[in-house]
């Protein structure tokens, strides 16, 4: 198989991502327009933005799973298959059921891209400096697509008409679609286990019930009727869904994928995150046009320093975390972006651009881009490639879910203050805004301490031996065997009988029992090395280790029962003049070595008992 070149792939995958973004944001300037054209109510009006918000926030958990059931790549082809069809179809719509109709198939398509390109994407770079970079592309595209889409929205709508916004996504989708066919590669491992429909039907209509009440809220208020049983449907609907996964031998949402505590913590955090970063897309442009008087058009152009910033942030995350480390970072990123809408919570009715936006945006857009890159990896730590789809779907499900939230509480804040108000409308606007933007800094300052004790709590152990951190060469693998625990702990930690299912060592002896202090000698690819065993906790975690041709390696192995599975990651570290001298020659041939480990150990503890 021919090596893919991750350039021009990452290209497509961020590209892709982009239009998940963009085909949210794009129509938000053009709504006027949109109705006049299509014959829509002022309720018919919301839909054409609520039905695509509504159907990618509902199916992404189903997305991620069918991505690793059926493959990453397929789905991502199919999902951007069905987002461009719709996009055409809403283009062409002449009423304002097929609008809606289609703006919701197209939120369906969003709801298998997104997971699926980051599968793609986490599958593509292994944890190191290459993910890093990755992932300050997707933040940057991730980020700015909000603000692009105000931007090219309101250029388009006034150039050709709103048809020609949909009509620019369809001819962006299929182009897409083309690269990721061409540059991303064909074989991908399928993850084991079956599709799980009861689960699927319950959590997809629990989202839907929440989601569609939140969004009813800001319109209809949070004492309406409907309302409220929206909100106790999908309580309901949630805790049926609880009950059902207890028991299906493949869940929607695999344990194993929580368990570790990082995972769980990350989209706690992201929640969070995103209940702000929404809010944050819908009052700025409102306060610019509402209360500043600027055009759709003039607004669009007042996001590209906030675009820019999120993309200098991005382009930046990797350094700042090589240098602080993710959990400072983090932190920083929070901390900045609290200061940022903490700094816009001062705007005032009588206030301009240049004094009252652009320097908060710009603040804002750096902390934003920072953080969210953080929480990605956060929410993606340690997990299989076998359930990187479904964590993928569950981290864009947590972001969604918290933005129809945030947007829905501080929607209702910002309202009832304006209401409330004996200023001036101008004042009484802005005196809402304010109030949201406060209570937006709030939550990150309390996002920022949460972080500060969830990273803490889910950090190894100080007492523990682990990888160097500072090495020129790390790598990080990991994948889910279908046997028990007791089996593949055997196996691993059987040396003596490594060469008789691991094709590359020829020879080993270990020196006395498995503990800590013991030595082994063991050849592979030509290299006789002794190792000594540093840290043994039966069932989940040794660490060994040692110099060899001038490397001093280390090496930690954990194991994660689920059930009759186990979830084994590895991670090692190289240093040394060695190492340096040429450090991605021997990254590479450490990401095999431990690749082909995985897989041979996986091999032989998946075949049938002799």
């Amino acid at each position: 198989m021919r090596k893919t070149a991750t350039g021009p792939a990452l290209a497509a995958l961020a590209a892709a991502q982009f239009l998940v973004v963009l085909g949210n944001s794009i129509v938000n300037v053009a709504l006027p327009q949109i109705r006049d054209g299509a014959g829509l109510s002022d309720g018919g009006t919301t839909w054409v933005v609520n039905a695509y918000g509504l159907a990618f926030g509902a199916l992404l958990l189903a997305g991620g799973r069918a991505a690793d059931l059926l493959g990453h790549r397929r789905l991502l082809l199919g999902g951007l298959a069905l987002f461009g069809a719709a996009s055409a179809v809403s283009g062409l719509a002449s009423s304002a059921g097929v609008l809606i109709t289609a703006r919701a198939v197209q939120g369906m398509g969003a709801a298998a891209i997104a997971p699926a390109a980051l599968a793609v994407v986490m599958g593509l770079f292994p944890p190191g400096p290459g993910r890093a970079r990755a992932l300050g592309v997707w933040g940057a595209v991730s980020g700015a697509g909000g603000a692009a889409g105000v931007l090219l929205g309101g250029l388009l709508a006034q150039a050709w008409g709103w048809r020609a916004l949909f009509f620019a996504v369809t001819a962006g989708t299929f182009a897409v679609l083309l690269a990721v066919a061409l540059g991303t590669p064909r074989a991908q491992p399928r993850g084991g286990g079956r599709f799980d429909p009861l689960g699927t039907l319950t959590i997809t209509l629990s989202l839907t019930g929440l989601v569609w009440g939140l969004s009813a809220a800001r319109a209809q208020g949070w004492t309406d009727g409907r309302v409220l049983g929206a909100l106790a449907l999908a309580a309901v609907l949630g805790t049926v869904f609880v009950l059902v996964e207890r028991r299906h031998p493949d869940p929607l949402v695999p344990p194993r994928l929580v368990r570790g505590g990082r995972v769980a913590a990350g989209n706690l955090l992201m929640a969070l995150f995103g209940s702000v970063w929404l809010a944050l897309f819908f009052f700025l442009p409102l306060y610019q046009q509402e209360v500043l008087g600027e055009s759709p058009l003039l607004t669009g152009l007042g996001q590209l320093p906030l675009a820019g910033a999120i993309m200098a942030g991005s382009a930046w995350s990797p350094r700042l975390t090589a240098r602080l480390g993710p959990r400072r970072t983090l932190l920083s990123a929070l901390l900045v972006q609290a200061a940022g809408t903490l700094w816009l919570a001062r705007i005032s009715a009588g206030g301009s651009y240049l004094a009252d936006v652009l320097g908060p945006s710009v603040l804002i857009g750096l902390g934003l881009s920072v953080a969210f890159i953080q929480l990605t990896d956060l929410s993606m730590d340690g997990v299989a490639k076998e359930d990187s789809g479904t964590a993928g779907g569950l981290v864009n499900t947590t972001r969604q879910v918290g933005g129809a939230i945030g947007l829905a509480v501080l929607a209702t804040l910002a309202g009832s203050v304006t209401a409330g108000s004996a200023s001036p409308h101008l004042q009484a606007l802005t005196d809402g805004y304010r109030a949201a933007f406060t209570a937006s800094a709030a939550v990150l300052l309390a996002t920022a301490v949460l972080a500060a004790c969830l990273t803490r709590s889910t950090e190894r152990n100080p007492a523990m031996r682990t990888i160097d951190e500072t090495a020129p060469v790390i790598v990080r693998l990991s994948t889910t065997i279908d046997a028990p625990i007791e089996r593949v702990w055997a196996l691993h930690t059987g040396i003596d009988a490594w060469p008789s299912w691991n094709d590359a060592i020829d020879t080993a002896t270990l020196t006395g029992p498995v503990e800590p202090g013991s030595s082994f000698r063991w050849t592979t690819h030509g290299l006789d090395i002794t190792s000594t065993v540093f840290e043994v906790v039966p069932g989940e975690r040794i660490v060994w280790g040692g110099p060899a041709g001038g490397i001093d390696g280390v090496h930690v192995w954990t194991f994660t029962a689920d059930g009759d599975r186990v979830t084994v990651r590895t991670e090692e570290s190289w240093a040394g003049a060695p190492v340096e001298a040429a450090a991605e020659q021997l990254r590479q041939a450490l990401h095999a070595s431990l690749q082909s480990w995985l897989a041979a150990l996986k091999t032989r503890a998946e075949q049938p008992a002799r």
